[in-house]
């Protein structure tokens, strides 16, 4: 058997070759610019806008050190997720690979988990939009938001893959140059060279004035990683883009290497700003959100108006975003028989329809029952994926370790990224990643998130360990 062969069976079940038209189905309908945008728009959510605020209350400054532990932990993962994308692209991305190298039941359990968490997260960015919406437009209820933002965008992912990346390029300009903007304005401000500002320009002394870089000791360091973490997921999309990219090593390659600076930039340098700008103890980061208050401190006319407009897109494009990387699991998993096989069905145009519409309709579901039961089914929905982003994490982490090996032995040649000291900062990474869970089981506010995130992560481990025994079993029969 050729190393070729073997690798498709190993990383790439579908026969991706990486070049050109993917062979599954799927059109190479994304163009370099498109990946480059998601690489970039990836890690900016609208957690970032809205939940930094709690982060800086609990922590201070030192909540800077939150932000690069789990930034770190973020760059390692995608570096082992670019090692094994540049060597297979796959619109299963991690799944497909945990398929082959911990077990069949690993891709399902995983692939399924992830699907779970964006269609949940659909519902969440879904009334966050409507609600900003409702506030400009009260005519419209903000139930009615949401089923307009979503039925829109459903529109446009069924259109084509050439669709999604077009909105997504657009979105995602939008949220980089305003990060971009802020973070070049800010700076002015804080050493007093901005015409007209009303801030004072302190330098960096707001840094240590209100008590210290870090005035709730090194616990709120901890605290503060729980609050930052889950806003760092999404990173991962441009390694399942890839596979209907036109160029899908290089674009793999080129974001995994550039996710260093885009940590950096956007989530390092705003919080570094914010807190520059204002004393962390501001009531008005709480109270009017980080990015707003720092904008109010400079004298921005119409700062609030001007987030909402960001965050906004923000919303938009994780929604658009999440429906995207919903329907290709789905799909993945359909072709892997993992999920029904109408899933892995596409359209003339390449679009798998009904892995979107899957998708949609329980997001739709989610939506739903986020404005009739919201204190029972959506906070189930909601805290039962809360976690999932560390299991993700974590089994790329484990993945890695072994799909190195296979791909030493197989084809070495398609090794063109590589994690850094490997294995040790492998094993390193996912004992992070470990500690980070079992203090969000001692911590009690997050405790209910995690131990449910964990009752729906056995329940579908369950499934898919006895539908690999009943596979095999049939195998040998």
């Amino acid at each position: 058997m050729s190393s070729t062969t073997t690798l498709q069976k190993a990383g790439d079940p579908t026969g991706n070759s990486g070049e050109g038209t993917p062979s599954d189905g799927l059109k190479a309908g994304l163009k370099n610019r498109h990946l480059s945008m998601i690489a970039i728009g990836g890690v900016i959510g609208a957690g970032l806008f809205v939940g930094s605020g709690g982060g800086i209350a609990k922590a201070g400054p030192a909540i800077l050190i939150s932000y690069l532990l789990v930034g770190a932990m973020v760059v390692f993962v995608m570096r082992m997720l670019g090692e094994m994308a540049a060597a297979s692209p796959n619109s299963g991305s991690f799944s497909a690979y945990a398929d082959r190298a911990l077990g069949r039941w690993a891709g399902f359990s995983i692939g399924w988990l992830y699907w779970f968490f964006w269609v949940v997260v659909l519902a969440v960015e879904a009334t966050a939009g409507a609600k900003i919406l409702e506030g400009w437009v009260p005519a419209v209820p903000q139930w009615g938001w949401a089923l307009i933002v979503m039925l829109v965008l459903t529109v446009t992912n069924l259109g084509s893959v050439a669709s999604y990346g077009e909105f997504e390029f657009w979105f995602a300009g939008i949220k980089v140059v305003a990060i971009g903007a802020f973070v070049i304005v800010g700076l002015l401000a804080v050493f007093g060279v901005l015409p007209g500002s009303d801030n004072p320009g302190a330098g960096f002394a707001h840094l240590t004035d209100a008590g210290g870089f870090m005035p709730n000791g090194w616990g709120s360091i901890l605290t503060g990683v729980l609050m930052v973490v889950f806003s760092f997921m999404g990173s991962e999309i441009v390694t399942l883009a890839a596979g209907e990219s036109e160029d899908p090593r290089r674009a793999v390659t080129k974001a995994t290497n550039s996710v260093i600076w885009r940590i950096g930039v956007f989530y390092l340098g705003s919080i570094f700003i914010v807190l520059t700008l204002l004393p962390w103890n501001d009531k008005s980061i709480v109270d009017k959100g980080s990015y707003v208050a720092a904008l109010d401190s400079i004298g921005i006319a119409h700062a609030g108006q001007i987030m909402n407009v960001i965050v906004l897109t923000a919303v938009l494009s994780c929604l658009n975003s999440g429906m995207y990387t919903a329907s290709r699991m789905a799909f993945s998993l359909g072709e892997r028989g993992d999920a029904p096989k109408v899933f892995a069905k596409v359209n003339k145009r390449g679009v798998p329809m009904a892995a979107i519409l899957g998708s949609v309709v329980f997001g739709f579901a989610a939506v739903y029952f986020n404005y009739s039961s919201p204190d029972t089914v959506f906070s189930f929905l909601l805290n039962s994926s809360g976690a999932i982003a560390l299991f993700v994490w974590l089994v790329i982490c484990l993945t890695q370790l072994r799909m190195r090996k296979i791909l030493v032995r197989e084809a070495p040649d398609k090794l063109t990224v590589k994690m850094w000291l490997f294995p040790y900062l492998t094993w390193a990474t996912a004992a992070m990643i470990t500690f980070v869970l079992a203090y969000m089981v001692y911590d009690k506010d997050n405790r209910e998130t995690v131990m449910l995130s964990l009752l729906v992560a056995a329940v579908v481990l369950v499934i898919g360990v006895v539908r690999d025994l009943r596979r095999k079993a049939a195998a040998r029969a």
